[in-house]
């Protein structure tokens, strides 16, 4: 049984001598509590961003990495990359803004709302990186079929063949699994992650109606 828990318990027992004082120490954990759970989110939002540059700088020296770099691609992925970096640094500014803003909270009512707040920007998120992976690997796609000689000769060769369409449908099909499995692994970190700590945040926030009710 946490801390939370005891005190819930004792304001239950006490509720006619000190109801003010248990409830505002009631209040003073879940405030501390749901602090501590946006600090993480925020924190873990850089971790992955670190992760993933890493990543990318880890695979630039690979063959197809090296190949892809010879297209003409600067003028596609760099305005791509710069507006991904920019909306992902708004993301990191809200988190932060968001765990100060929660920190900084003396009012049940407006500590609920900030939660709220917190788990709508948490999704947003989600939904955009999400939405960026899935641009990127268009983007990608769409110039390995204007510039990969290899690729241009097997269409050629498909389309000499009369089966130009079946050449192309395979070929998406086949990147739309791919990337069907990584969505899939990438959801699954959230939902593992992110997904954790808004559980936790949706209960304090659950306890937050309670006290109110009780107030």
């Amino acid at each position: 049984m946490d801390e939370l828990e005891l005190l819930k318990k004792h304001w239950k027992k006490e509720e006619i001598e000190y109801p003010h004082v248990s409830a505002n120490a009631i209040y003073k954990m879940i405030l501390k509590r749901s602090s501590s759970i946006v600090k993480w989110i925020f924190i873990i939002s850089l971790l992955e961003f670190a992760l993933w540059t890493g990543l990318s700088l880890f695979f630039k020296d690979s063959k197809n990495a090296q190949e892809f770099d010879k297209m003409d691609s600067d003028w596609l992925l760099i305005p791509l990359s710069v507006v991904g970096y920019l909306i992902l640094a708004y993301f990191f500014f809200l988190f932060y803004k968001n765990f100060k803003r929660i920190s900084a909270t003396d009012n049940s009512k407006v500590l609920m709302e900030n939660i709220l707040k917190t788990r709508k920007t948490v999704k947003n998120y989600v939904f955009f990186n999400l939405a960026l992976m899935a641009t990127t690997v268009i983007a990608v796609l769409y110039i390995e079929f204007d510039q990969d000689k290899a690729f241009i000769s097997k269409a050629q060769t498909a389309a000499a063949n009369g089966e130009v369409f079946i050449f192309y449908a395979k070929t998406i099909l086949i990147v739309a699994g791919v990337f069907a499995v990584f969505a899939g692994i990438l959801l699954f970190f959230y939902w593992l992650i992110y997904g954790l700590l808004l559980r936790k945040l949706n209960r304090n926030y659950k306890e937050l109606k309670k006290l109110e009710m009780l107030s």
